[in-house]
């Protein structure tokens, strides 16, 4: 399969004009409607010139500004589509493309309508990028965008975004969550959890949360906040199950005990609620990072959660927190990693991550190698919104790979195994800050 890649350059080839149809015209085959406000993104980040809102494209003045919005295509054939628009003012030009063809579209003003685009060729599967350009206006505004509407051999046989049930558009654009979970017997009392991060160059994206050490009461991992800020993470859910961190009763409330230099603690919320601990840390791309998660009861009902952070520029180990989670009673449960983009207008990037090195230790210091795991995604991956994921094993570590509409996909529940180190890592307990 190909990825038909979209670039800013008008290409040479076919260039017809759009006519102006019924929207009421019955249609001879079957269609399905692509909304824009879950599958399509600014080719230039910004605010100004045009955006991108639940209901489509609007406020659209600028010219440079131009969208793109993609499609999984999974049969070949011709393909009809229409652009279900309207310009608030005057009349406007605007330039539909992929990889092979060209349409100008003429759109007028009033109410909303479909405008026939003519037949598309769809030569291979996979994801197809429709490039959305202005090229002439009569008065402030090219065009508002809502929907496509495609029909044709190849329609029914499509994957993309399809409504805004339970706010699908925000996580359709945020693109899917992957995860690789690490099986052991469940009668070995983990207390220790060891994991090592690596992020390949250029892979660092805004909005990129690389977990390594995730357990059945929290995660622990690195993000990409912004152009200027990195965080290491590391938060435990409340045993009280709320999304509004002010709801949770005080004996269920998670209870900072300690934590590093410069770590901010507080209280999060929105995807269950409980307490957060993160660094600001500019850690780098092609560095790989240690992660160590311990997790033991002390006795009074209360399971202590710690986190340290290793550098291997500095040979030291960072302590991030240690939490007391009430009402838990249990050694480390669950592990797993995960990579997720939190940012949705990163959405259409690609990354990846590699884990490596994974290790549990008991609480009588022996310590076992976790060379297995299973992939699984999130619901945006398993309804099949987006299918630009996948996961693997490449010699003795892990990866995970998300958004950018790459066509391969990795089925859900796949095992791995990576080659084995047979070394565990060496580690003085005694002597972590």
């Amino acid at each position: 399969m190909r990825y038909y890649i979209i670039t800013s350059i008008l290409m040479t080839g076919l260039v017809l004009t759009a006519q102006l149809t019924n929207p009421s015209d019955p249609t001879t085959e079957d269609s399905v409607i692509v909304p824009i406000g879950g599958n399509t993104w600014r080719i230039k980040p910004g605010k100004t010139g045009g955006n991108i809102k639940t209901e489509g494209i609007t406020d659209w003045t600028d010219k440079s500004v131009s969208f793109v919005t993609y499609v999984r295509i999974n049969k070949t054939g011709i393909l009809n589509i229409q652009i279900f628009a309207n310009t608030p003012d005057g009349s406007a030009e605007i330039m539909i493309e992929n990889a092979l063809q060209q349409k100008t579209v003429s759109i007028r003003s009033g109410e909303k309508k479909y405008y026939d685009t003519g037949e598309w060729e769809i030569r291979d599967t996979g994801y197809i990028a429709f490039k959305i350009s202005g090229i002439s206006k009569t008065a402030l505004h090219f065009s508002n965008i809502d929907h496509f509407k495609i029909s044709g051999v190849s329609a029914s046989h499509t994957s993309f975004v399809k409504n805004n049930e339970g706010n699908f558009f925000y996580w359709g654009r945020r693109g899917p969550s992957v995860h690789l979970n690490y099986p052991f017997d469940d009668t070995i009392p983990s207390e220790w959890f060891y994991n090592e991060i690596t992020v390949p160059k250029g892979q660092d994206v805004v909005g990129s949360y690389f977990m390594a050490a995730g357990f059945a009461e929290g995660y622990f991992g690195i993000q990409v906040n912004s152009n200027k800020e990195r965080r290491i993470l590391f938060s435990v859910w409340s045993s009280f199950k709320t999304n509004d961190p002010k709801q949770i009763p005080a004996d269920e409330k998670i209870q900072m005990i300690r934590k590093g230099k410069d770590v901010y603690t507080g209280e999060f919320g929105n995807e269950g609620s409980g307490g957060q601990s993160y660094l600001r840390y500019n850690w780098k791309s092609e560095v790989t990072y240690g992660f160590l998660l311990r997790g033991a009861p002390d006795g009074f009902n209360h399971t202590i959660y710690s986190a340290w952070f290793f550098d291997p520029a500095t040979h030291k180990w960072i302590l991030i927190a240690s939490f007391r989670r009430p009402k838990t009673n249990t050694y480390l449960k669950k592990l797993h990693s995960f990579l997720e983009n939190f940012e949705p207008e990163t959405g259409n990037v690609s990354r990846k991550v590699i884990f490596k090195n994974q290790w549990i230790c008991d609480i009588n210091g022996n310590w076992t190698e976790l060379y297995r795991s299973k992939f699984t995604g999130d619901n945006t991956a398993r309804v099949g919104y987006r299918m630009d994921y996948g996961g693997g094993s490449e010699g003795n570590a892990f990866f995970l790979r998300n958004c950018g509409f790459f066509n391969e996909f990795t089925p859900h529940n796949t095992l791995f195994e990576r080659i084995r180190s047979n070394r565990h890592p060496d580690i003085q307990f005694e002597k972590l800050p």
